[in-house]
Parts: structure tokens; sequence; C-alpha cells
């Protein structure tokens, strides 16, 4: 009786934390609209940037051409060095004036302590913007509608 109560309470342990770990996150959609320009489609990389500005995980990459990868500068420093997977985190590129909806997780724990969302762009032999939009994970920051810099004319995020 006490091997069967210890195998119930064992498998209420893990379905707790199952669900403890589904609750420390939250998925957002991302709309991403593209300026007008011409070229090649530009490679942009979704990071989670930690509040002492440093990369701290790739979120999503849009292009999956790898030999491209290396034109995101600051972030293919980044990725060489953790060596991460991120074939389940890709999409295709975006060519100028174009939309692109793709969704990712941000962990609750990250939102009003300092982090941001940085987008990276690049597009074959033109500019590179190593912060061609930021955005503040805070509360206000999530929810508003954020301007690029560059190729990305606005971001918009809502929480699903």
């Amino acid at each position: 009786m006490k091997s069967i109560f210890k195998i119930a309470l064992t498998g209420a342990f893990i379905l707790l934390l199952s669900f403890q770990s589904n609750a420390q996150s939250s998925k957002y959609k991302c709309m991403l609209q593209m300026n007008n320009y011409m070229g090649e489609g530009a490679y942009i990389v979704v990071s989670l940037i930690n509040a002492n500005g440093e990369y701290e995980k790739t979120l999503y990459v849009m292009g999956d051409d790898k030999k491209w990868y290396k034109s995101l500068k600051e972030w293919n420093k980044f990725h060489t060095q953790k060596n991460d997977d991120i074939s389940a985190k890709t999409g295709a590129s975006v060519t100028g004036g174009d939309r692109s909806v793709t969704t990712f997780e941000i962990e609750n724990s990250k939102i009003n302590k300092g982090y941001k969302l940085r987008f990276e762009t690049a597009v074959e032999d033109q500019k590179y913007y190593v912060s061609d939009l930021e955005i503040p994970l805070t509360t206000e920051g999530i929810a508003d509608k954020t301007d690029g810099k560059g190729y990305i004319k606005y971001v918009r995020l809502n929480k699903i």
C-alpha cells in the first residue's frame, strides 16, 4: 500500500511540475511589417537581451540558409559560442514591403526586469542593423507598436 501511495505522490509531483513549467512562459504572436526596399530578403533574428545588454537567448530567426547567418554579425558571435540548435526557431526571410507573422515564447520572469527583445537585420550587399528595433520587455512595451530604424517598419506583439 505504501508503494502505491509513493507512486501516486510521485506522479502528482511530476504533473504539478509540468503545469508549473507551462505557466512560467507565455506565447506571443509577432506581426512584423517591413519597409519597402529594393534587394534580397532580409535575415532577421529576434533575441532576448538581458539587463546588461548581453544576448541571452535566440527566440526566432527569419531566414533558414545558415551560410548567411554570419551577416548577422553580433548575434552570430553569440550563436557560434553557444552552439544552440535553432532549427525549430527558423522560418523564411522577409522581403521589402512584406509582412511576417510568427509565434515565440517569453519567460514571464523576464517581464519588467530590464530585458528587451532585439530585432537584428541584414540584407545581402546592403546595410546591417544590429538593433533595427528593440522592444523593452515591460507590460507597456509589449503592448505598444514599435517602429524600426532600418528594414523593419514596425512590430506589434500580442499575447496569445
